[in-house]
């Protein structure tokens, strides 16, 4: 928990919620040990929508859908999405599920490891979610980038890892400590990428939030 729990009940008290088929959907993927974005970070992506109406979205990491579906559910424009999974067993699940949103047509899934799927991919994106193996995001970071449409929002979900970000490398479980190091590598590559404006928020487990700069406003900065 990275901020004092009870603070997080108030605010999540405050959420008008979903429809009933995301909470539907979510309270599936809960009983059966399949992570879902936590509400602070719904509440944040909701927000981010409404804010920048993107009309083509990349996802990182399918899950079940429940996120594909509540950004299709509460951005303001007409949008298509492209989202890629390559566990197995959660495909079928996601298909399923955009089905009974009615969403087949305008969610596209595509099946695969995600770092030979971003490289077949044609953008640009007006918005790209990463919500994918937390390990990995700094090897997808130059496709993502590519596909990114200027002035674009790229949203990353769980980096802080619990917190655990802060601590040193000799703190964190020995298993956990590659993940450990990548992810402080691509929160430095973000925050200091000269494309990039990008802000770190503790919400839910972090999520960073950066905007493509223009190229001629990278131009005028060097």
């Amino acid at each position: 928990m990275i901020i004092d729990e009870r603070f997080v009940t108030y605010m999540n008290s405050l959420d008008p919620g979903n429809t009933a088929l995301l909470d539907q959907i979510e309270q599936e993927a809960l009983r059966t040990d399949v992570p879902v974005i936590r509400k602070e970070t719904q509440a944040c992506l909701k927000l981010f929508l409404a804010v920048q109406k993107p009309q083509r979205i990349l996802e990182v990491g399918t899950a079940v859908g429940f996120s594909a579906i509540l950004m299709k559910t509460y951005n303001p424009a007409d949008c298509r999405i492209t989202t890629i999974e390559n566990y197995e067993k959660r495909i079928p699940i996601a298909r399923e599920n955009f089905r009974r949103a009615g969403m087949e047509e305008s969610i596209e899934l595509v099946e695969g490891d995600a770092a030979q799927v971003l490289e077949r991919l044609e953008g640009p994106y007006d918005l790209i979610f990463m919500d994918a193996a937390k390990g990995q995001y700094l090897h997808f970071l130059p496709q993502v980038l590519r596909l990114l449409a200027e002035n674009g929002m790229l949203i990353s979900d769980n980096i802080l890892q619990d917190g655990d970000i802060i601590e040193s490398r000799y703190a964190v479980i020995r298993r956990n400590r590659t993940i450990h190091r990548r992810m402080r590598r691509y929160l430095y590559e973000l925050t200091h990428h000269d494309s990039l404006v990008t802000a770190v928020f503790p919400v839910g487990d972090g999520i960073t939030v950066s905007s493509k700069k223009q190229e001629n406003s990278i131009r005028r900065t060097k």
